[in-house]
């Protein structure tokens, strides 16, 4: 059985300036209260990778509001204005990845690759300083593979040994960033015997999780 924990110890385990991957896609699937805690025990000098920072007082949005992020990855930061005014006021820094790139790069460091060859980005200022490869008359970027210290996930349900079931496009993230970090919490909504999920069903295998944080509020 997988260690299962409180919110309030999972984020006691969190240094201050660690790297931390966060599921979700403008908060759906985000694990909102482990998020929540971050706040209130004020983890801060984050790198945060992440598809978005959603909005002010949602998700991500909830650690940009309380300046506790110095830097982050992600696809898009359009629909949160304050992650906007901080990158602008050099409050933190933002690197932007498109998002088919920046899955891809998750899932490298979670596979162990050397990186992702990509197209994407060729030509443009997202390409400045990194190396360019070309095959059969093709130019591609090398995208190196992402890692994390930790990995905040959100599962509908999970089994005690740590299989665990998205609730529908709940699942976006959450399971390339399980692979891709040393340390996975995940947040269950639900925590189940182990059978009440079905092989084929399991999306996250629990051999990736190491800690399980119940909560028990819809993904």
């Amino acid at each position: 059985m997988k260690k299962t924990t409180s919110v309030t110890h999972a984020v006691e385990a969190i240094p201050q300036e660690a790297s931390i991957m966060i599921g979700g896609f403008m908060g759906v699937g985000t694990p909102e209260h482990l998020i929540d805690e971050m706040v209130r025990q004020h983890k801060g000098g984050l790198t945060v990778i992440a598809n978005d920072t959603a909005r002010p007082g949602v998700g991500i949005g909830k650690l940009i509001d309380a300046r506790l992020v110095k830097h982050v990855t992600a696809s898009h930061i359009g629909t949160n204005p304050e992650t906007q005014r901080q990158m602008i006021a050099e409050e933190l820094t933002v690197e932007l990845v498109p998002q088919g790139t920046l899955v891809e790069q998750i899932r490298c460091g979670g596979f162990g690759l050397g990186g992702v060859l990509t197209p994407t980005a060729v030509g443009t200022l997202a390409a400045e300083g990194k190396r360019i490869l070309e095959i059969e008359g093709k130019q591609f970027l090398l995208e190196l593979p992402l890692k994390a210290d930790f990995a905040l996930i959100k599962a509908q349900q999970c089994d005690y040994f740590g299989n665990l079931q998205y609730r529908l496009t709940a699942q976006n993230f959450n399971p390339v960033m399980a692979m891709a970090a040393a340390t996975v919490f995940v947040e269950a909504v639900e925590l189940v015997p182990v059978g009440c999920i079905a092989p084929d069903d399991v999306h996250t295998p629990g051999t990736l999780v190491d800690y399980i944080v119940k909560t028990g509020v819809a993904a």
